[in-house]
């Protein structure tokens, strides 16, 4: 599972806030030093359905998990 986190300096209090930007399409970047992608912008359209991922928030201390499209 790749882990991604908010782009642009944006953080999230709770899980619920990082689900509803993850699902509105806002962008993300993708940490996975196993992909050529690492540290790179992201978001749900980039990846398949069912595709599963961790966010990473609240200071990257919390972590929700979320699918593809």
């Amino acid at each position: 599972m790749s882990t991604i986190t908010p782009a642009y300096g944006r953080d999230y209090t709770s899980a619920k806030q990082a689900k509803r930007d993850w699902h509105d399409g806002k962008d993300f970047i993708l940490r996975d030093i196993t992909s050529r992608w690492d540290g790179k912008p992201c978001s749900i359209r980039d990846f398949s359905y069912g595709a599963n991922l961790f966010i990473r928030y609240n200071n990257l201390q919390d972590l929700v998990a979320v699918t593809g499209k």
